[in-house]
């Protein structure tokens, strides 16, 4: 979708979607239960509780180092590649504990994709980054059609199906991350988690991402870790509001949950004031 930005209005952060009430937000995809996790003696997030639900966008915001990313990390095992780490608590997705020794990590990952910061396409043409986890899958019958359909999923099929064979590295940043999110979501996962994928991306690259959410969560539930309040408020069904505990007698202080909600009430009529103070820019 065009936009033009310089009719575009600024949006204030109450107009946005209604409220959900509780009924509408449908299945549960993710039951986290007193989720704490940490980096060697470091605890990263401590005791967090709540509930993502299907074909919804879940937003993540709060201060830098409150351990957002940590958060969604947890939600397929990306932590478990860093040496130190470790978790307690409950992950359970569709009923199934993630975090039991049983649950394969590979696994996880196939049904829960993830879209980092910056985006990372592999040095390999633009094909060839699309139906590479189609063919580690053994996914190859139809490759071509897997590929030009979950370019065309991404918005980014008719600015590169003449040159499928040149370098993802010649893309635009804003191109780069859709092809990322097309990567993500040609091997057809249930979840697409996405940490900040806007951040290093213009306005008009944003607002490409921004529509490919509303688009896509039709099929698939996103989780987004933003520092933008604006985005959260025009992207999120629901929001989770993360900050720092108090110190400890050794003066460390954890991440911790301090309110989730629908997206309406939380920058609206917060229940909690440190909510508040966090989305009117009085600390953060």
């Amino acid at each position: 979708m065009t936009v033009d930005y310089a009719t575009r209005p600024v949006e204030p952060l109450a107009a946005i979607a209604p409220a959900l009430p509780e009924p509408e937000r449908g299945e549960t995809v993710f039951d986290i239960r007193d989720l704490t996790a940490r980096y060697g003696s470091n605890t990263a997030i401590r005791g967090v509780s709540m509930e993502i639900y299907r074909n919804l966008v879940t937003a993540v915001i709060g201060p830098s180092g409150c351990g957002k990313s940590t958060f969604i990390r947890c939600l397929n095992r990306m932590n478990d590649l860093i040496p130190g780490f470790a978790a307690e608590g409950e992950v359970l997705y569709h009923e199934v504990d993630l975090l039991g020794g049983n649950v394969d990590p590979v696994a996880v990952r196939r049904r829960i994709g993830m879209v980092f910061q910056r985006p990372n396409p592999f040095p390999k043409s633009i094909y060839d980054n699309i139906a590479f986890g189609l063919r580690v899958l053994g996914l190859k019958d139809s490759l071509d059609d897997r590929v030009e359909h979950a370019l065309k999923r991404a918005a980014l099929w008719d600015e590169v199906k003449h040159r499928l064979k040149a370098s993802a590295l010649s893309l635009s940043g804003g191109q780069q991350q859709r092809l990322c999110i097309a990567r993500a979501i040609a091997v057809e996962p249930d979840v697409v988690l996405l940490d900040e994928p806007a951040s290093s991306l213009d306005p008009i690259a944003t607002s490409s991402i921004e529509d490919l959410m509303h688009e896509l969560k039709r099929d698939y539930s996103f989780v987004i870790v933003t520092h933008n309040m604006q985005q959260a408020a025009r992207v999120a069904d629901m929001t989770a509001f993360f900050s720092l505990s108090q110190a400890d007698e050794n003066g460390h202080r954890s991440g911790i949950l301090v309110e989730y909600d629908a997206t309406q009430k939380m920058f609206t009529a917060p229940s909690d004031k440190r909510t508040e103070d966090y989305v009117t820019g009085r600390f953060g």
